[in-house]
């Protein structure tokens, strides 16, 4: 026997997704009939970012910036309130909810401005958000997918969407909250006004504030997680320890990154920050290697180095660059060149070689008429290291 359905619209889940279809159908239709579909180029990615109040993200969105490398400044969501378009909604006796704040953000995101990657301050914070964020995601494949044999396959990209999260606990998040406010208080004293909230100087209003957070824009960000690439970033303690919790939260990761493709196509090379483990224990060995196995020419490559390189090398103290040349038949002996790149690499010196094979006509052979060159190598030395912090000028 079927259980009878007391709820013949279904779940709150199955209207929440109802909701979020036709908002998002809405304004779909309205971008494809204002830019048609062949102008719907997003940024390829993009950084979701909440955070509990507190929690430092208007302190720390610029470190994010830089670690992602993204020119374009942050659209922070509850600013699009404040948008022309926004005001002409509410002058109209409009209200902007869902569906408005949705195609205001949608329609900002076509800014050439933001190509290269962007962090979007605040949503989504509910879950007719959420919903219309994977319909969004979809959206960029199917666009992706459509124009992938057209002239403007490099439009529509492979979209990769982040959600971080910035998170501290009540007590820290009320604590941050009410110093703010002391702070705006004391500052405006003195004449200077610091932005500030009503939360900021009561406590049961902080405290409801991040309940708040807690379980609607927290509860709505962590339901994308099996989705889309989650950080979550602990924000409670001193910035340094935040911001280098960032940086390890965003370190590259091929695999995330790549499609699988081509992925599986680059695999087998390694990545640096592997080969680079051991390179200090590793270089110490060598270098004891060298002087054991052939100690003569070490300490003539030592000469070598002192001698003719850092005369050179002194010369350049302001760049951090050097380019020496040098016919020395010393580094045409075996392993010469490497016990020389391996010294100066313990001196801190980073230095390639270029062994250039020159030919020089000496002379005519008298039987067959032709010219008799002698073999030389030339070589040209390039050294980098870290130059005067003078200043450069302007």
């Amino acid at each position: 026997m079927e259980r009878e359905n007391n709820n013949p619209q279904g779940t709150p889940r199955d209207l929440e997704v109802k909701d979020a279809q036709f908002i998002f159908r809405t304004v779909w239709k309205d971008l494809e009939e204002e830019f048609t579909r062949s102008k719907l180029s997003f940024p390829r990615e993009i950084i979701w970012l909440g955070g509990a109040p507190g929690a430092g993200k208007g302190t720390n969105t610029p470190f994010i910036q830089k670690e992602r490398d993204f020119t374009a400044p942050p659209i922070v969501v509850s600013s699009l309130l404040d948008s022309d378009e926004a005001k002409k909604i509410k002058d109209a006796g409009g209200m902007v909810g869902d569906r408005e704040v949705i195609g205001i953000l949608f329609k900002k995101l076509l800014d050439e401005t933001y190509d290269s990657g962007v962090i979007i301050d605040g949503f989504p914070r509910t879950k007719v958000q959420v919903e219309c964020l994977r319909m969004f995601y979809s959206k960029m494949i199917e666009l992706k997918k459509e124009f992938s044999q057209t002239a403007s396959a490099q439009q529509f990209r492979y979209p990769m969407f982040r959600i971080t999260v910035l998170f501290v606990s009540e007590k820290v998040s009320i604590q941050r909250q009410l110093h703010r406010g002391k702070l705006a208080l004391e500052n405006k004293s003195d004449g200077e006004e610091l932005e500030v909230r009503a939360t900021d100087f009561n406590e049961s209003l902080a405290r409801n504030r991040y309940r708040t957070f807690k379980e609607k824009t927290y509860t709505a960000l962590k339901s994308l997680r099996d989705i889309f690439h989650y950080h979550f970033v602990d924000a409670e303690g001193p910035l340094g320890e935040v911001q280098w919790n960032i940086s390890n939260e965003f370190q590259y990761q091929s695999s995330l990154e790549l499609s699988h493709d081509l992925f599986e196509d680059m695999r087998d090379l390694p990545l640096v920050s592997e080969m680079v483990v051991h390179t200090r224990q590793e270089l110490v060995t060598r270098l004891e290697d060298h002087r054991e196995s052939s100690p003569e020419l070490f300490r003539e490559i030592v000469n070598f180095v002192g001698a003719e390189l850092m005369s050179e090398v002194t010369m350049h103290l302001t760049s951090g660059f050097a380019i020496i040349n040098s016919s020395n038949s010393i580094l045409t002996q075996e392993n010469a060149v490497t016990m020389m790149v391996d010294i100066l690499a313990e001196r801190g010196f980073h230095a390639a070689v270029d062994d250039r094979e020159e030919h020089i006509p000496r002379q005519v052979d008298p039987e067959t008429h032709q010219i008799v060159c002698e073999k030389r190598h030339h070589f040209v030395i390039h050294i980098h290291f870290k130059g005067s912090d003078i200043r450069r000028g302007p």
